[in-house]
């Protein structure tokens, strides 16, 4: 990846993890403050790396500023102090052994727990939808307003609608509980298929925009299918199904952008490692084999990434 499209990617990537991660930590009634960390560490990471050069690790190097970002916060904030603090998952009795941890498990367990909390029923419908795509997938106001083919300020009301609803509910970010999981999980699942439904279904002429939201989707279901408490039959099913669909992503539209029927399809344009991850998933995970993550190939070529 050339180094002028290597930011805008790390801020698709972990610009998500870092919000998850620091709204796991200080609560969603604070979500706006971990959405400012994150912003500047990319502001930092652009005027640094525009003098001094990429880093050996760029992640590495966002995590370690986001770290120290958030530290420096909690010290100058008496706010935090008195309200946030306290209620902290890492207790300390001293401020600068607070720990931010931005281990693959934690980033996996905070996203798992904005997913139930953003898909809380006190949200609309379309406006979890919004707030997931924003919170959880990094996308901005416009590209969501582009996506779903709305005016930008209609999106922006729908985000800030859901959030206020969060807060006035006073709703935690943390693990579900069993319980949650059976009052939630078709909630969830029907947020991740409209999204992806979003980007597979959409008349956007965006193709890559239609792309990342089906990828976006796809990422936020396996999440679920590596979750022992989440992988239920219908978590791999909808997975499945996200797959095969997909998997035919180049082969459903020909060069005039018209839909070519499913018999008609140039067969060779299919993603094979999509198809067989698709056969893999349905059913218990003691009966099926481990699943990856989907490689950087597939997802590349799945979202047409030069």
């Amino acid at each position: 990846m050339e180094e002028k499209e290597l930011l805008p990617h790390l801020f698709r990537t972990e610009y998500r993890k870092l919000v998850a991660v620091l709204c796991y930590l200080f609560g969603i009634e604070h979500v706006e403050i971990a959405e400012d960390i994150a912003s500047d560490t990319f502001l930092a990471a652009a005027e640094t790396w525009g003098i001094k050069g990429v880093p050996e690790n760029p992640v590495a190097w966002i995590y370690t500023v986001a770290k120290n970002r958030t530290k420096n916060h909690l010290k100058r904030n008496s706010v935090f102090e008195q309200k946030v603090a306290p209620e902290v998952r890492y207790s300390s009795e001293k401020e600068q052994e607070i720990d931010i941890d931005m281990s693959p498990r934690n980033i996996n367990d905070s996203q798992l727990a904005m997913i139930f909390a953003v898909c809380n029923p006190l949200v609309p419908s379309d406006s979890q939808v919004a707030l997931a795509l924003n919170l959880l997938c990094g996308f901005g106001v416009q590209e969501i307003a582009d996506a779903f083919l709305l005016n930008k300020e209609v999106v922006y009301k729908r985000i800030q609608r859901a959030k206020e609803k969060l807060k006035e509910g006073k709703i935690h970010i943390a693990q579900p509980t069993v319980a949650e999981i059976g009052e939630r999980l078709d909630t969830v699942l029907t947020t991740i298929y409209l999204l992806y439904s979003e980007g597979y279904y959409s008349v956007s002429q965006n193709t890559t925009l239609r792309k990342e939201l089906c990828a976006e989707a796809m990422r936020l279901n396996f999440l679920l299918v590596e979750n022992e408490l989440t992988d239920r039959p219908e978590v791999s099913a909808l997975l499945s199904l996200m797959c095969f669909h997909s998997s035919r992503f180049e082969a459903r539209m020909n060069q005039n952008g018209e839909m070519v029927l499913y018999e008609d399809q140039d067969e060779s344009l299919w993603n094979r490692e999509l198809v067989e991850r698709g056969g893999l998933l349905p059913g218990p995970r003691i009966h099926r084999r481990k699943t990856e993550p989907l490689s950087s190939r597939s997802r590349n070529r799945l979202l047409a990434y030069p």
